[in-house]
């Protein structure tokens, strides 16, 4: 007798091939499914400094609400430390967001000398670290490395383009002022190497410890001496105060004020009239011409009641620079050099306009010459085309 074979139905065994063909499919998504990424936004939430670190925290978060929320397809968590602007506090606050929350990227901060310390900690957890301003030119100069970017500047290609400037108008003899600290000292070495090139003298540098803004001697000075003009390298309230100072004591009326933009950068409103006139030199201006920089600032305005600085911008570009890198590897952070090789070569559509990333890491981009004209660092001319830094002391 013939054994009985039964089989299932047609339509149940239909119906378990649609199953498991549903589960095999369903086993790649489960798997593709990542963790947040954390994101750690060391940036100045108190003194001198806060409202450059809400503008950057600002930028940065437009440009992920942007995406739908996400960076290289992975939701955001962040974690924030305020650095107070406090180069002895910077490492144990670096530390917090490394080893305590062990983030997946280290974003910060304004602070030259507190970013100088956050980039010696990232390099030795090999932290992946992104600069959101400090212009300290260590950093894509000794302290440069693999795992650190920057998408501000560095204070020498600030203010270089200024002594340029202030050569082709004419100016022989300038008086420099600044905060003895890394972003005032570079900046007017910046300015001088330019000065100096173009047949100016610097008659005198004076400097005052950050964040003293006792100007009154200075100003005495600066009478007594009578430059054809003065270089200053001020931000924030101090800025604002140098300014109103300099106006009171008449010198406007004789001797031209020029700074890289950080002096009248997000302070016009503070400074009122005295700010007027004022000439400076960055990579971000009022009135720039672009898709990219109108819908920028129509969306900034629109979700923060307020128009939009360079800091709000750089913030904006950490983001996309960051977004750029996790497309590559589909926002696996393992896949490091892969990594950092698509941030590297990648070519980013910013407000200020397109850049790309030098050798050390840092923005080669238009420096352009601004005039402070009612609330806005209006776009005069580009001062200085596709200008790089020297990044000196750069071995990578």
């Amino acid at each position: 007798m013939k054994p009985i074979t039964r089989h299932a139905p047609r339509h149940r065994r239909l119906r378990n091939t649609l199953l498991a063909a549903a589960a095999m499919a369903f086993v790649p998504a489960v798997l593709a499914q990542q963790p947040p990424l954390k994101v750690g936004l060391m940036l100045p939430a108190t003194g001198t400094f806060a409202s450059l670190g809400n503008s950057i925290t600002n930028g940065f978060k437009q440009y992920v609400a942007e995406n739908g929320g996400k960076l290289g397809d992975r939701t955001i968590e962040y974690y924030t430390v305020d650095d107070e602007s406090d180069p002895a506090k910077a490492t144990e606050n670096a530390n917090k967001l490394i080893k305590r929350d062990k983030v997946d990227v280290l974003v910060g901060t304004v602070h030259s000398g507190v970013a100088m310390a956050m980039a010696k900690a990232a390099r030795e957890n090999n932290t992946l670290m992104i600069v959101p301003n400090a212009g300290a030119d260590e950093l894509t100069g000794p302290l440069c490395a693999p795992n650190i970017f920057r998408v501000s500047y560095s204070n020498w290609q600030t203010a270089y383009p200024m002594g340029k400037v202030a050569a082709e108008k004419g100016h022989k003899k300038v008086v420099t002022l600044a905060w003895k600290y890394a972003a005032g000292l570079q900046a007017v070495n910046g300015f001088k190497e330019a000065f100096e090139k173009g047949g100016g003298t610097i008659a005198k540098e004076m400097t005052l410890p950050f964040p003293n803004v006792e100007f009154q001697p200075f100003l005495a000075e600066i009478a007594s001496l009578k430059p054809d003009a003065v270089f200053v390298f001020f931000a924030g309230a101090g800025a604002t105060k140098f300014v109103k100072d300099y106006v009171a004591s008449g010198l406007n009326k004789s001797i031209p004020l020029y700074s890289s933009g950080f002096l009248t950068e997000g302070n016009l409103d503070a400074m009122g009239e005295a700010g007027q006139g004022l000439f400076t030199t960055l990579h971000y201006a009022d009135g720039l011409k672009g898709a990219r920089n109108e819908a920028f600032r129509s969306a900034y305005a629109k979700t923060y009641k307020n128009q939009p600085d360079v800091y709000a911008v750089q913030g904006y570009d950490s983001a996309q620079l960051l977004d750029a890198g996790l497309k590559t590897v589909k926002g696996d952070t393992a896949k490091r050099p892969e990594l950092i090789k698509a941030m590297e070569s990648a070519r980013i559509d910013s407000p200020r306009g397109p850049f790309v990333l030098s050798r050390a890491h840092n923005p080669v981009q238009d420096m352009y010459l601004r005039k402070a004209s009612g609330r806005d660092n209006a776009f005069v001319e580009i001062a200085a085309k596709g200008l790089a830094d020297p990044a000196r002391g750069c071995k990578m």
